[in-house]
């Protein structure tokens, strides 16, 4: 099982930057999809940003221009990078990759994991 860390979560004032990471467990072969959620209190978990590991990332309008979304293979790593931070930026951030990783007898195993939540608290 591929268990994924997110780190960089807390409290900021409005308009200021956070940077959120995600690190795999362990040696993965891929990455192919990575994407960061969302979830305010009482509302749905909403996607945030998406990035293939083939073509270009895509995000919310509601946050398109304020967040980046990268990754960095060498360390199975992928981060948001959040600006201009607002209230309604307010939420758990959760991460989710889909990838490969070697199983059993070097069998290559398709996987999904979910990182356990940061919250992110936005001062107006």
């Amino acid at each position: 099982q591929v268990q994924l860390t997110e780190s960089g979560g807390g409290s900021v004032q409005a308009g200021e930057s956070l940077t959120l990471s995600c690190t795999a467990s362990r040696s993965i072969i891929s990455m192919n999809v990575m994407r960061w959620y969302r979830q305010a209190p009482g509302k749905q978990r909403e996607l945030v940003a998406t990035l293939p590991a083939r073509g270009t990332e895509s995000y919310a309008d509601s946050v398109k221009g304020r967040f980046t979304i990268s990754k960095d293979y060498r360390t199975f790593t992928v981060y948001l990078l959040m600006r201009n931070l607002e209230a309604e930026d307010t939420a758990i951030y959760y991460c989710n990759i889909e990838g490969a990783r070697s199983g059993q007898w070097g069998k290559v195993e398709p996987f999904t994991s979910w990182g356990q939540g940061t919250q992110v608290t936005v001062s107006a």
